[in-house]
């Protein structure tokens, strides 16, 4: 395991961060206690020390399980947790990225986790009700609190993202370490503007779903049934397509089609260091993954597999890059300009 700088911050994670979100049984899929605890002492004895969890994950017992797991050992382990989706049904309140809820919900995540402060708290999903001076004024009061130490957000627009750090940088605020999204051969649209912004403002990338939820596995190739409704687009022509070239690509290095696809995520855009969330439901399934540690896939291959999945940019990504626009932008002599 190698480690990388947390976006901007001083902060050294893992190159690989364990996703949580399989410790507890009860949404019926996951792993119990035993087994989470062996999937967490894989990644740890691997030298993993970046851990993603949520508050609602398996309503809330992936957090418990995890403060269990961590306690004899806090201050080694970078851990995130979220806030923002619901911890109650029917309550409003209960729900969302306003300051209430903020609160309650880091205290309660602390109070599951035992712990006295988060390493990360990642906006879960943004909340377009509240303004975006309250989320980040309530990060920054947790953070000058030491409650939280860096903050993140996942699944929001480039857009408002580009706006709430600049906010940030305007008010003195502590502006956004980290994005979270989803990224992988068949999720590649966060090219067209998130990355490009992360890039610009130096953050964290954690990707989730780089296994495109076990489709780029080639398991419903093979007839293996799933989570994913048959129609989604991970089952689509286009996704069936994208899983076989991820099959043909891993019987050429000779390794599992998990390891190609999530080392595609890892090198195809080294401009914007990729970290990915890997989750398992048992150790045998994250020791299979962590093997990617091991594979370097090869940059004829990474070809292969970016012109297999590639996507339209769209306006005004590709007109600004076609040659009459460039002439007429630079003069005719873009080509000529050191970048």
């Amino acid at each position: 395991m190698k480690y990388r700088l947390f976006g901007k911050s001083g902060l050294r994670v893992s190159e690989i961060c364990l996703g949580t979100m399989t410790f507890g049984t009860e949404w019926g899929w996951g792993a119990d206690k035993a087994e989470s605890q062996r999937i967490f002492d894989t990644f740890a004895n691997k030298g993993g020390n970046f851990l993603d969890t949520a508050n609602r994950y398996t309503e809330g017992a992936s957090e418990r399980f995890l403060g269990e797991f961590i306690k004899s050992d806090r201050h080694h382990f970078v851990v995130a947790s979220k806030f923002t989706l619901r911890d109650q049904t029917g309550d409003l309140n209960f729900a969302g990225s306003h300051r209430k809820n903020m609160m309650r919900s880091v205290e309660e995540s602390l109070k599951r986790l035992d712990t006295e402060f988060l390493d990360i708290l990642w906006v879960h999903a943004w909340d377009h009700l509240t303004p975006a001076d309250e989320v980040l004024r309530g990060l920054d009061d947790l953070i000058r609190s030491g409650k939280v130490h860096y903050i993140g957000v996942s699944d929001t627009p480039a857009w408002m993202v580009s706006h709430a750090n600049t906010l940030a940088e305007l008010r003195g605020w502590t502006a956004f370490t980290g994005l979270q999204i989803e990224y992988s051969l068949l999720q590649r649209t966060p090219e067209r503007d998130l990355l490009p912004m992360a890039q610009h403002f130096g953050m964290a990338v954690t990707a989730w779903g780089s296994i495109g939820g076990g489709a780029l596995t080639g398991k419903y190739l093979k007839g293996e049934s799933g989570r994913v409704v048959e129609h989604s687009a991970r089952r689509s022509e286009r996704a069936n397509g994208i899983a076989q070239k991820v099959m043909d690509v891993a019987s050429q290095l000779g390794v599992p089609a998990a390891q190609v696809a999530i080392n595609w995520t890892r090198q195809t855009n080294p401009a914007v260091p990729i970290i990915p969330i890997i989750g398992a439901r048992t150790a045998v399934q994250l020791e299979e993954s962590l093997g990617c540690l091991d594979v370097v896939i090869p940059e004829s291959a990474l070809a292969e597999l970016r012109a297999a999945s590639a996507i339209e940019l769209g306006f005004p990504h590709e007109f600004l890059s076609t040659d009459n626009v460039r002439e007429l932008i630079y003069g005719g002599l873009y080509k000529q300009i050191i970048q």
